[in-house]
């Protein structure tokens, strides 16, 4: 198995861009697929749509694979007298991962500040107890209201500061979710030869906020197959009864069952656990019984529906600037989404 690119995975999990606002993570998906796709555009929404043609397809069958390319952030809500930032949420946030943490504020240039609250030498004994709230809340540049004029303006977006590293055989960066299933689909896509039906390699915007990119793409493609590509839990720390797991890091890839939003297609889920057995690929069940993926809309918003499922990968510490995966999970998603491509046609999919 070739090396994972792990210098490309780091510039795709540091590269900006939150819901809304995923031009600069577009041109690297760009760069990456040109030449390894027959076609590609983007829609109004600012999905990156690209094509590898199908060899043998006279039924004109189509598969659509969605990673969605943005991330979880903030965005500028107001500027006070002292040069504070108050700030909206742009995807689910625990308010308490938010604490001394950095920032980037993109405005005319990018400019790092720090989340800042309360001190807890000022709080009372009852402030202190209580949970932190996302409102209570600011961000610091260091500078006052007159130096940011120009440079920061209400409705710029804000990412979180935080570079990859690699500990023991894991990696660790902020927006692993869901930039690992961006690198992910690149590099299956890097190793396609020859598949049987057109496959659409969806690259989704704003799904942190509601699956949106993916409802336009699937609405446009009108996909008979399809795969959702995320992170998902793994809840495989101190404290966590087995019950509650949902997917251990090192174990494999994940085969989604359901989600609070998409029951996969029992036909998908079998076909995804044989292909993963009959190519001895590390695989493990997953039921996540909150948050959703773009599986949901690409089983849905097109005109006939599709028969879908999805290829998840375990994840520590999500939606938090440390999240953790394995990387033999991650190969174990390229092995899995490879083969299920290139062997779709070979199933029998009738009820």
């Amino acid at each position: 198995m070739t090396a994972l690119n792990i210098s490309l995975l780091a510039e795709i999990c540091e590269t900006p861009g939150v819901s809304g606002f995923e031009q600069r993570i577009r041109q690297v998906v760009i760069r990456e697929i040109e030449p390894l796709v027959d076609s590609y555009y983007l829609d109004n929404m600012g999905n990156v749509i690209a094509l590898k043609k199908g060899n043998n397809n006279p039924d004109q069958k189509k598969v659509m694979v969605s990673a969605h390319m943005d991330e979880i952030g903030f965005i500028v809500t107001h500027i006070d007298e002292q040069g504070f930032l108050r700030f909206h949420t742009l995807g689910g946030f625990d308010p308490k991962t938010l604490t001394a943490q950095r920032v980037i504020v993109h405005g005319k240039k990018d400019l790092v500040g720090v989340m800042g609250s309360k001190p807890i030498h000022v709080m009372s004994a009852e402030e202190r107890n209580k949970p932190a709230r996302t409102e209570e809340f600011f961000i610091d540049l260091g500078m006052t209201k007159e130096e940011l004029e120009g440079l920061v303006n209400i409705g710029d977006p804000v990412t979180r500061e935080r570079s990859l590293i690699s500990m023991g055989a894991c990696v660790n960066c902020k927006s692993l979710d869901n930039r690992v299933s961006v690198f992910i689909l690149i590099e299956t896509l890097r190793q396609l030869q020859h598949v049987p039906y057109d496959v659409y390699a969806v690259f989704s915007v704003q799904e942190e906020v509601g699956l949106r990119g993916a409802q336009v793409a699937a609405h446009s493609i009108n996909p008979d197959f399809g795969f959702g590509l995320d992170t998902t839990i793994a809840y495989d720390v101190p404290g966590a009864r087995p019950s509650e797991k949902i997917t251990e890091l090192g174990k494999g890839t994940a085969i989604k069952i359901m989600d609070s939003s998409v029951i996969s297609d029992y036909r998908m889920v079998e076909f995804l656990k044989q292909q993963a057995q009959h190519h001895s690929i590390a695989w493990q069940p997953e039921i996540l019984t909150a948050g959703g993926t773009d599986t949901a809309p690409v089983q849905r918003f097109g005109k006939n529906g599709a028969i879908a499922g999805a290829i998840s990968i375990p994840t520590r510490h999500i939606h938090q600037v440390i999240e953790m995966v394995h990387t033999r999970d991650m190969e174990a998603s390229i092995a899995l989404l490879k083969v299920a491509l290139e062997q779709i046609h070979s199933w029998n999919w009738k009820f």
